[in-house]
């Protein structure tokens, strides 16, 4: 667990088996999510960002959606706290802006707020519940393409 995980962006079609084992572990497993809550008709038309190590083993994932917003992101518990979960956020962040995004938004896990503000994103409004926990918005602008 030394070297750096590799991080890739890819279409649904090859990010789907490697991604769906770590979000079903993650957000159905240890969370509680409905299953049928977290597999939705988005992913097909977002970007991912799926973190591997060396070995293959699938480490972090995270989706953009085509509207800006970030979703999804996962760390595989042996990961967590190690830096990656913020490698696949700028990873997703670089996406947005190389497709031509003027800001990214997203909503955080209440208990994941910090880490966000970590990364340049500003909450905003109320918290609410969406599968029985509680989130923010969060809004990070994006610099301005020149030339």
């Amino acid at each position: 667990m030394n070297a750096a995980p590799t991080i890739r962006i890819l279409d649904w079609r090859d990010a789907a088996a490697l991604a769906m084992p770590l979000r079903e572990r993650v957000f159905v497993m240890e969370q509680g999510v409905p299953a049928e809550l977290e597999r939705d008709a988005s992913d097909p038309h977002c970007r991912h960002a799926v973190a591997t190590t060396a070995a293959g083993e699938v480490v972090a994932t995270g989706r953009l959606l085509p509207d800006g917003h970030i979703g999804r992101m996962a760390v595989a518990a042996l990961w967590r706290n190690r830096g990656i979960g913020g490698l696949m956020l700028e990873a997703l962040v670089a996406e947005a802006d190389r497709l031509g995004f003027r800001e990214v938004v997203l909503n955080a896990q209440i208990d994941a707020v910090d880490f966000y503000l970590r990364h340049g994103f500003t909450p905003e409004g109320e918290d609410f519940v969406e599968a029985g926990i509680r989130h923010r918005t969060m809004r990070r602008a994006l610099t301005p393409r020149r030339g």
